[in-house]
């Protein structure tokens, strides 16, 4: 079931649609989840910890949009769209389940690392 949001997206050109790929999905979750075992490595700069979870971020989010069955035109519409992924709106048997709920756990750790170096400086 798609939402009107995600529908809006795809008429202007900003999603289109693509059967999901549990291949595709699986790959996304095990990079977003591998980049946030990585930024945990005090020993990175604090600057390669973050890009660390930002792509973390992407990758599970892509993977929830790529779950219903969406694929972006661009990298921004992945994480404008994550509220209308969210595990809430999970179709009955949706692939890997819980990515969404992990995309919006490495988007908190990502505020949070920035919000460190910002008052570091």
């Amino acid at each position: 079931m798609a939402s009107a949001e995600l529908e809006r997206l795809v008429k202007t050109g900003q999603l289109k649609r693509e059967p999901p790929e549990a291949s595709e999905i699986d790959g996304l979750r095990s990079s977003g989840e591998a980049r946030l075992t990585d930024a945990e490595n005090a020993a990175l700069a604090l600057e390669s910890r973050f890009d660390l979870v930002y792509n973390a971020a992407h990758a599970l989010a892509l993977a929830g949009l790529r779950r219903l069955g969406y694929r972006p035109a661009n990298r921004y519409i992945v994480f404008q769209s994550l509220p209308h992924t969210s595990a809430s709106r999970r179709p009955p048997g949706a692939l890997s389940q819980g990515v969404t709920t992990s995309a919006t756990k490495a988007s908190m750790e990502a505020r949070s690392t920035l919000t460190s170096a910002s008052s570091s400086t």
